[in-house]
C-alpha cells in the first residue's frame, strides 16, 4: 500500500521540550479529541478512534561492528473507517 506523507517534522530538542510535546499528545488521547500538528503554516489534524494500534520500536541502525543511531518510536496507526489491528503481549515502559 502507498504511503502519503501528511506531515513531517524533525529537528533536535531538549528532552524537556519533547516531554511538553508528548503531554500534549496525552491530553488530547485523554479527552478524547484530535491532535493537530502544525508547522507554520502547515496543519494536519489527527483524530484517533478509542484504541488505536499503538506500536513501540526500538532500534539501532549502522554497523554491526562500530558506533550506529539509536532510536525510539512511538506510533498511533488506524485504519480511515475506524476499524484498527494488531495484538500481541502487554507493553510496559519503566
Amino acid at each position: 500500500m502507498p504511503e502519503e506523507v501528511l506531515f513531517e517534522s524533525e529537528s533536535r530538542r531538549s528532552r524537556e521540550e519533547i516531554a511538553a510535546y508528548l503531554r500534549t499528545v496525552v491530553e488530547s488521547l485523554e479527552s478524547g479529541s484530535g491532535i493537530t500538528f502544525t508547522r507554520g503554516e502547515e496543519s494536519v489534524t489527527m483524530d484517533p478512534p478509542a484504541r488505536p494500534t499503538f506500536e513501540v520500536k526500538v532500534e539501532r541502525e549502522g554497523p554491526a561492528d562500530g558506533p550506529g543511531e539509536l532510536s525510539v518510536e512511538f506510533e498511533l496507526e488506524w485504519d480511515e473507517d475506524g476499524e484498527t489491528g494488531g495484538s500481541g503481549g502487554e507493553l510496559e515502559i519503566e
